[in-house]
């Protein structure tokens, strides 16, 4: 019994180092600012502000292309770009990480999508602080820079490790919606993930993201 106690007491702490450790990580993470419309359980309504994003275009299947195109623009936010002055400057991390395919015009910020090329556009959103003139410059030419419009989106939300089948459910209760409350998509849908990969995955905030045509549009 002693060597029980001793265990769960081991156990309990592991858990607390865990959150304390994670929260700290995670303390400084922004996320784009939004305005909820509607709200419907896991699904919201929201309206972005104008933002600024780095993207870079990966070629391979949904996984390996988020996984390089995290690499090269996290290398660009934190030092590997260049000022006015030739500095370069470390630019804190946003949330989330989007992915959505290259067949979509441009008018969506950083999440995941996959055009019939299997060709996937990986983006982070910049610090609110920054516009186009004063970001300092990726030195990696395949990243791009790009002013994201004002948009209205419909988002679903969940927990867990994003796998291919979660993806699919959640994206079909999404176009569920959609039909339901008679919403005209525009482009296809984005992944936004806003944790990084050794969160537990009940505390994982994955989202499915549809841009959509406002009324007045």
């Amino acid at each position: 019994m002693k060597w029980l106690f001793i265990i769960i007491v081991v156990l309990f702490i592991g858990v607390g180092i865990y959150f304390l450790v994670n929260a700290w990580i995670m303390r400084g993470v922004k996320t784009p600012p939004y305005h909820v419309i509607k709200r419907s359980h896991t699904i919201e309504i929201r309206h972005y502000q104008p933002m600024l994003i780095a993207q870079v275009t990966v070629k391979g299947d949904r996984q390996t292309a988020i996984r390089v195109g995290f690499k090269q623009l996290a290398a660009f936010i934190f030092g590997e770009n260049h000022t006015a002055n030739n500095h370069s400057d470390k630019i804190a991390m946003t949330a989330p990480v989007m992915q959505q395919s290259e067949k979509i015009a441009m008018t969506t910020p950083v999440m995941q999508q996959t055009g019939t090329d299997n060709q996937w556009q990986i983006r982070f959103v910049m610090p609110a602080r920054y516009t186009k003139a004063t970001l300092p410059k990726p030195n990696n030419n395949h990243i791009k820079i790009i002013e994201v419009p004002a948009q209205t989106k419909v988002a679903i939300r969940f927990t867990g490790t994003p796998t291919l089948r979660r993806l699919q459910q959640q994206t079909k209760k999404l176009e569920r919606y959609l039909k339901k409350q008679q919403l005209t998509p525009i482009g296809t849908v984005e992944y936004a993930f806003y944790n990084p990969p050794w969160t537990l995955p009940l505390l994982r905030r994955n989202e499915i993201m549809q841009a959509i045509k406002n009324e007045s549009q």
